[in-house]
């Protein structure tokens, strides 16, 4: 569930939802399929500022179009992981992280929905959705870097 920040109009005028995640998703009023009538209006739009809303792509750990590359930490070692990131922690919000194996293999479990617990192999890159806990689980020989996307504003 993420939070709607604002909305715009897309190109054919219909209403999309911005969300905490920096996902976006079209909130439409096409009755009788979907009853919206509060996307109409300018007041019930406000309204809805804050609401929680299920965002699929972040279930599925897909990384926004259009995020800036903010900052890079590492590359990292199995013995200079920080122990930070060893143990649960979440990135902030409106930050994706983005998990890059450079060399060897790492455990990571990412605590979303649904939770995954991954091995990932050198080459491999796992986005990581803001405010969702998540940690790195090296067992042995492994060079990675952590980098953190975001809207750069």
């Amino acid at each position: 569930m993420r939070a709607i920040t604002g909305f715009r109009q897309d190109d054919e005028g219909d209403w999309v939802a911005e969300l905490a995640c920096l996902h976006s998703q079209h909130m439409r009023h096409n009755p009788p399929m979907v009853s919206r009538p509060w996307v109409l209006d300018p007041a019930g739009r406000q309204a809805r500022i804050g609401t929680p809303v299920s965002c699929p792509p972040c279930d599925r750990a897909e990384l926004p179009a259009g995020l800036v590359l903010l900052r890079t930490a590492g590359p990292f070692d199995q013995d200079a992981i920080p122990a930070g990131l060893r143990r649960p922690h979440r990135t902030a919000s409106g930050t994706w992280g983005l998990l890059r194996v450079l060399s060897g293999t790492t455990g990571f479990r990412l605590d979303g929905a649904p939770p995954r617990d991954l091995v990932l192999a050198a080459g491999q890159a796992q986005p990581i959705p803001p405010e969702v806990e998540h940690q790195v689980e090296p067992a042995g020989p492994v060079r990675l870097v952590l980098e953190f996307w975001g809207t750069g504003s």
